[in-house]
């Protein structure tokens, strides 16, 4: 979900203008610098605890060692170790990039029920208000969800507003792994809802898997829900400018070379989620094929050849999406550049017919859902360009995995 699903374009170009007043307030404020001085969070305490625990004598890892260090660490283990190391650190284990993504899975599954127990408690104490025990029911119902039978969480943290990241499909065999990078107004509450399901991070990820299998189905594919970063809430200084996609940016830079073997990853990103993946675009391995954007406000950049990437980059946008109307510009910090289905800015430019506004990419029987398929399983010339000349196919013949 983004919260320009919803918000009308006149009230976009008032917060565009009021940014800029605001952006000057902040920065002679300091207000940057009052950020996060404040207790461990849940994780932070997991981390911690970890840096200072031994597993038959010897001190663990660094938890933010290599990823291949932190693999070669746990293949090392014993079952009943690793077993150990999940109750004792579920939380750190769960987000540790590098750890065995079913070692991952469950320890999630142990993290979720603490979170669980916490918000139940909540629900309870006298001292919250009526909308503070509501919310801990939201909560509560929302790690209900995440920890049904059958899902495979592999990111989580309770903190705050919350992260979360989970897989569709086997990552460990998958010849084509697909990342769904979604964009403002994520978080726990908003990753899935029954309303509008396709519209938020885990029905966009289980409607991307589905269309895959469908449009290969000898092509073993894994699909993420990438709702791991901090997106920006609302139209708001973090919408506006990089702060936020600069984090995620790292974040989703450390997922991609974390993932086991070495398939081909597609990155889909929405909305915000382009700017994150276009700060990304530089740093990201060379497993990374494909970076497509719908619906995107722009990539902090002036054209493809900017994002310094080897990997295709594709862009659709709805005839009726309303984030066209948004100024394609970057001044001061503010707004994240040239619109990437310009003729000028270099993508390939696909068709996003039936897509239905800001919101409806992932639609099934939409052709953006299909296209994003398409790239997905690597069957470059099965794509419907934006345009009847085809131009955006020139020069792939890309066919999906056997």
């Amino acid at each position: 979900m983004t919260s320009f699903d919803t918000t009308p374009q006149l009230n976009v170009w008032r917060a565009l203008l009021a940014l800029a007043v605001v952006f000057v307030m902040l920065a002679t404020t300091g207000w940057t610098a009052m950020r996060n001085q404040r207790g461990a969070t849940p994780l932070q305490a997991s981390l911690s605890a970890w840096e200072h625990g031994r597993i038959a004598g010897h001190r663990l890892p660094d938890p933010q060692s290599e990823p291949a260090k932190l693999a070669r660490f746990f293949a090392s283990l014993t079952e009943r170790d690793r077993a150990s190391l999940v109750r004792k650190y579920p939380l750190a284990v769960g987000n540790m990039n590098g750890a065995p993504v079913e070692l991952r899975y469950r320890a999630n599954r142990i993290a979720l029920a603490k979170a669980r127990e916490v918000e139940r408690e909540r629900m309870h104490d006298q001292r919250l208000t009526p909308a503070g025990k509501y919310e801990a029911g939201r909560r509560l119902h929302r790690f209900d969800d995440l920890m049904e039978k059958g899902r495979h969480i592999l990111a989580f943290d309770p903190e705050g507003s919350g992260r979360v990241a989970e897989v569709f499909g086997d990552l460990r065999t998958a010849d084509r792994v697909s990342v769904v990078v979604p964009g403002v107004d994520t978080d726990l509450l908003t990753y899935q809802r029954t309303h509008r399901k396709y519209s938020a991070p885990a029905g966009m990820a289980e409607s991307l898997y589905a269309a895959e299998r469908k449009a290969s189905p000898s092509t073993r594919t894994a699909v993420i829900a990438w709702a791991d970063y901090t997106a920006p809430s609302g139209l708001g200084i973090d919408s506006a400018t990089a702060m936020r996609a600069e984090e995620g940016a790292v974040r989703l830079n450390a997922l991609v070379r974390a993932l086991p073997g070495g398939a081909p990853v597609s990155l889909f990103c929405h909305s915000y989620g382009s700017v994150v993946c276009g700060v990304a675009a530089h740093s990201l391995p060379g497993r990374v094929s494909d970076i497509a954007v719908a619906g995107s406000p722009g990539m902090r950049v002036e054209s493809a050849a900017q994002l310094h990437t080897r990997a295709q980059v594709w862009a659709m946008r709805d005839a009726d999406d309303w984030i066209q109307d948004v100024p394609y510009l970057e001044v001061g910090g503010l707004g994240h550049g040239a619109d990437p289905v310009s003729a000028g800015f270099g993508a390939r430019v696909l068709s996003a017919q039936g897509a239905k506004g800001h919101a409806g990419y992932f639609e099934p029987g939409t052709a953006s859902l299909m296209n994003f398929a398409e790239i997905g399983v690597g069957a470059y010339r099965s794509v419907h360009c934006a345009h009847e000349d085809g131009v955006c196919r020139t020069g792939l013949s890309g066919t999906a995995a056997a």
